[in-house]
């Protein structure tokens, strides 16, 4: 997940309309070899977690892309978290209703491949509070935006994180942590 150097993911545009994220944050285009990295990530997915409003965005946009991103994006499984989405109809996607925190739980317990978790801050500040996430990948960019959505909110207690790897590219710094 991209993050400002304040631990900002989001900043809320002033008419409503939705947040203002990284790529309009006027940062330098992305390094090359951080796409493939991030690339990599996706396609390493067993399927692609999210809430309602990133998979409406995302359902929009990645079955007509023809970015690199869009084959994995559309490709492996999704799987949805939303109490109001009637129907989905981007590829393999499965709606999921209920308590996140639970769902996940059950969905974690399954053999194979791990989840990657896509999302506003909001649902990813749900994961975290719920310690459901067990690596963040944060992709840090050379910014600071002074407020806004963070990605971590209303935590019941320090998350204590242990760093497994760092990498630093022209465009950012990529900081892998695991729960401890």
């Amino acid at each position: 997940m991209g993050v400002s150097l304040d631990g900002i993911v989001a900043i809320p545009r002033g008419d409503g309309s939705g947040p203002v994220m990284e790529a309009e944050w006027g940062l330098p285009p992305e390094d090359p070899e951080l796409t493939k990295l991030k690339l990599a990530w996706v396609w390493e997915a067993g399927a692609h977690v999210m809430g309602r409003v990133t998979y409406e965005g995302m359902s929009a946009y990645w079955p007509s892309s023809s970015h690199a991103y869009a084959a994995p994006m559309n490709e492996i499984p999704k799987i949805v978290f939303s109490n109001t989405l009637d129907r989905a109809d981007w590829g393999e996607t499965q709606i999921v209703r209920g308590d996140v925190a639970d769902e996940i739980a059950k969905l974690k317990r399954e053999p194979g491949k791990d989840l990657l978790a896509h999302g506003g801050a909001t649902f990813v500040q749900s994961l975290a509070r719920n310690d459901l996430i067990d690596e963040y990948r944060l992709i840090t960019h050379p910014v600071a935006v002074g407020a806004g959505l963070p990605l971590f909110k209303d935590l019941p207690a320090p998350l204590r994180l242990e760093l497994v790897d760092t990498t630093a590219f022209d465009s950012a710094s990529v900081r892998v942590y695991r729960s401890r």
